[in-house]
């Protein structure tokens, strides 16, 4: 997962970085350093942070082509 995949995951999810803290459970400020390319994140963070915004219905599309994306899962 990228920056800006969790950034764009957020938009579609229409989640803040509180949101998205408190969904996690990892603290606002690794968030905000996480999208803005500031420094390492940890493995176990990213995988935290996807988790839940996959568990709201995101789904991560690797790069193939036409670059890493994501999208709301289809319901139903």
């Amino acid at each position: 997962m990228s920056p800006a995949q969790s950034r764009a995951a957020r938009g579609l999810l229409d989640w803040s970085r509180d949101r998205l803290s408190a969904e996690c459970g990892v603290a606002k400020r690794t968030i905000v350093r996480f999208e803005a390319e500031e420094g390492e994140t940890r493995a176990s963070t990213l995988a935290a942070i996807r988790a839940a915004l996959e568990t709201a219905g995101v789904e991560f599309i690797a790069e193939n082509g036409g670059g890493p994306g994501v999208r709301l899962r289809k319901l139903g």
